[in-house]
């Protein structure tokens, strides 16, 4: 055992909120341990605590982050003057990306925040809600300019969530369409289904 080994502009923490990602996925945050983590970051179970407070702060780091980023582009995306459809198409490709390039971390975000503790397990659920209805404010709004058709915002909003939260079987799959194709497809059926 010894350092933990960093690549480019990572810091020790990078590493170890990464790796945890990784463990949190693969296992569930409830079955992976502090003593497994150090394994795979390559130190003494001890030396983690160098960097990190608890398994309990990886989680949090890792699901306010992610829903931290979400918040930051719905922000851009809102403030923008494009049409409805517009805004959706650039908030839907962000979310795909994310799924297809930040697989792990954005899983265990989606996953694992139940075991967040409180006050944060609150504060998360809160900026999920939050989130969703600023998104079906953005579909209202175009139905209102009659850019998209008459349909239920908040369902519409569900849908398209699940349909990225799907994206977890394209990284199980033996054979697959490259991650471009993938977002094509995915703009494509989502955002064309909701065309007046």
């Amino acid at each position: 055992m010894g350092r933990i080994k960093t690549e480019n502009n990572s810091s020790r923490k990078d590493v170890i909120i990464k790796s945890a990602a990784h463990l949190f996925r693969e296992k569930g945050y409830k079955a992976a341990s502090m003593r497994e983590l150090a394994e795979v970051v390559g130190v003494e179970a001890a030396s983690l605590y160098n960097h990190i407070r608890s398994k309990s702060e990886l989680l949090h780091l890792i699901c306010f982050d992610v829903a931290n980023r979400y918040t930051v582009m719905m922000d851009e995306v809102e403030a923008e003057k494009n049409s409805s459809l517009q805004k959706i198409e650039k908030l839907l490709r962000f979310l795909i990306g994310g799924m297809i390039n930040n697989f792990e971390e954005v899983y265990v975000s989606d996953r694992e925040w139940k075991y967040l503790a409180e006050p944060y397990l609150s504060n998360f659920q809160a900026q999920r809600r939050a989130y969703r209805k600023r998104f079906a404010n953005i579909i209202e709004d175009g139905i209102k300019k009659k850019e998209i058709k008459k349909i239920d915002a908040t369902t519409a909003v569900l849908i398209m969530l699940h349909a990225i939260s799907g994206i977890e079987s394209w990284h199980r799959s033996k054979q697959k369409i490259n991650g471009k194709e993938l977002e094509e497809n995915m703009i494509t059926i989502l955002v064309g289904g909701l065309k007046k």
